[in-house]
């Protein structure tokens, strides 16, 4: 089982002077310690509640994980996930393939319709467009994603998007490219057969089993194999039906946990780990509020990365 880390918030001691400074050291501490992966989350406002006030320091993901890129050597580097609509796709295809190549094979591309933004989208003056809209334009923004790493510099037209030529050189180093990541909260059935369609990974959220953090994210951990079990057994159904082996799709999983006294410790995150090996995942990425001490990330490489690497 491979172990991730997402970086979700910057309002530690000292900040903004010294962000660049601890998000360099988070990064190589994090490559250092066996991580397989490393991620910035996609929003312009903080989510509120435990995440931190929504006017507190929060840096563009791009930006961020560029920086990140630079800083390290090894470890795999996204955004989980990208919002669709805030970038065209066309842009976004160059963005990607710019990481990976300036990151030496190292990018995902994690990628949603756009979830829980609401209030950040109306407060930048961003257009959001109704659920099933953004849905059909993440399909056509996959599409397109194929179409540019394929080398095909023919018009792609679609209802939403529409590019006469969309050359991209270069090409990403990741062959035949970067694994996409269709990352979802729901995760409906369409989600479900985007996945088996184009994408190369798959993320569920499971929440939290920290009580600090919202109701919303509490509930979801709860109920987490159910929901999940049930989405997995959709997507394998969806591979089954255009022929697709469902292993060629990387399982993954998002949530917040916390190793302190008051929380938990590195027993209960390897447990979690196995817990969710055995619903099926293969890479479990965290949060980690307290990711500035730095002393978590060395805890969970020297413990939790060892004792699973051997699920398979």
């Amino acid at each position: 089982m491979k172990i991730g880390l997402q970086i979700y918030h910057f309002n530690w001691p000292g900040s903004p002077h010294n962000i660049g400074a601890k998000l360099a050291e988070i990064a190589r501490t994090a490559e250092a310690a066996g991580f397989s992966s490393l991620w910035v989350m996609d929003h312009f406002f903080q989510l509120g509640a435990a995440f931190g006030p929504v006017e507190a320091p929060l840096l563009e993901a791009y930006s961020t994980i560029s920086y990140l890129a630079a800083m390290t050597k090894r470890i795999k580097l996204g955004v989980l996930v990208t919002n669709n609509i805030c970038r065209h796709p066309g842009i976004l295809v160059k963005i990607v393939s710019t990481l990976d190549v300036l990151s030496g094979g190292r990018a995902y591309l994690g990628i949603g319709p756009g979830g829980m933004v609401e209030r950040e989208m109306k407060g930048l003056g961003i257009p959001r467009p109704p659920l099933k809209e953004r849905i059909q334009r993440l399909e056509e923004t996959l599409q397109i994603f194929h179409h540019m790493w394929r080398g095909e510099a023919s018009p792609y037209t679609g209802k939403y998007y529409q590019l006469a030529e969309p050359i991209n050189s270069p090409q990403p180093l990741t062959r035949p490219h970067p694994p996409i990541m269709i990352g979802m909260w729901k995760g409906g059935k369409k989600m479900m057969e985007l996945t088996a369609r184009y994408a190369d990974a798959c993320n569920l959220q499971f929440g939290s089993p920290l009580k600090e953090f919202p109701e919303w994210m509490t509930e979801r951990y709860d109920e987490f194999e159910t929901f999940s079990r049930n989405r997995l057994a959709i997507l394998r159904r969806n591979c089954e039906k255009i022929r697709r082996p469902y292993e060629d799709i990387e399982r993954t999983t998002l949530g917040t946990v916390k190793i302190a006294r008051d929380a938990m410790n590195v027993d209960d995150i390897t447990g979690l780990c196995r817990r969710f090996w055995k619903i099926g995942f293969q890479h479990v990425i965290f949060n980690m509020p307290n990711i500035h001490e730095i002393q978590p990330i060395e805890m969970v490489g020297r413990e939790v990365v060892l004792a699973v690497a051997d699920l398979t």
